[in-house]
């Protein structure tokens, strides 16, 4: 069983996110707090300011496994925008670089997770190595 360090001691992840408890790579994504909280065999790794969606074009809830990774993505919703290190985890949605770094830490995005691209670069290269098959991305309120 996964078990997440904190400051009071240890976790079991099942009691906190029951989705993490067979996951190597654990994306934690606050939208309330605007960041990513990334586990790594049980263990915390990091925590990142994110960009999620606008109220209009609000970012997705619930738990997801990646389904698809594309290190140079371009959109095709939005002129061709830039999406580096792209993990596709629901649809059109993915966890991506962005060249709009000042705006992480707040909404903006049309529903993506925006991340910086260092660690976009650094979360998709994780995935790669542990494999989609055990990374769970959990997206809560």
């Amino acid at each position: 069983m996964v078990r997440f360090l904190t400051m009071s001691g240890l976790l079991l992840a099942s009691a906190l996110w029951p989705a993490a408890a067979s996951a190597e790579v654990f994306a934690h994504i606050d939208i309330s707090e605007q960041r990513l909280h990334l586990y790594v065999d049980g263990e915390k790794q990091d925590s990142w300011p994110v960009s999620t969606g606008l109220k209009s074009t609000w970012t997705p809830t619930g738990t997801f496994q990646p389904y698809w990774l594309h290190r140079h993505h371009r959109s095709s919703l939005f002129r061709g925008a830039p999406m580096p290190y792209s993990v596709f985890f629901s649809g059109h949605y993915a966890i991506h670089g962005t060249n709009q770094i000042k705006r992480l830490g707040t909404p903006a995005s049309h529903g993506c997770v925006r991340l910086h691209p260092k660690n976009a670069a650094t979360l998709f290269n994780l995935i790669l190595r542990k494999g989609k098959d055990d990374t769970v991305i959990e997206i809560t309120h």
